[in-house]
């Protein structure tokens, strides 16, 4: 029997929830544009149309008192994210060299 393997070496979500009472959630900190900004740059780096990513927008991920969150399956790699320089790394490092980034980790 063969292994099932995904269409995608990685799938990656981010939270772009926002919730209308004003509690804190992922759009707070610009969810939307950090994930056109890693789908952009993901595409100039010529991830998407070899399959290896796709960046796609994740209603609640349930994980708010982290800040903004974005997860990377297969592994299930939750981060946090401050900025674009934060999003280059985690692209650079995981997305491109395989390496997840340890000080973005949300711990369990």
């Amino acid at each position: 029997m063969s292994e099932k393997k995904s269409y995608y070496k990685y799938h990656v979500f981010f939270c772009t929830n926002q919730r209308e009472d004003g509690s804190q959630c992922c759009e707070q900190y610009h969810s939307k544009a950090m994930r056109d900004y890693a789908k952009k740059r993901c595409k100039e780096e010529g991830l998407v149309r070899s399959g290896k990513v796709r960046i796609n927008t994740a209603g609640c991920l349930n994980r708010c008192e982290h800040g903004p969150v974005v997860v990377v399956y297969p592994e299930a790699t939750w981060y946090t994210w401050v900025d674009k320089d934060d999003i280059d790394e985690i692209i650079d490092s995981h997305l491109l060299g395989d390496q997840p980034v340890e000080r973005l980790k949300i711990k369990a």
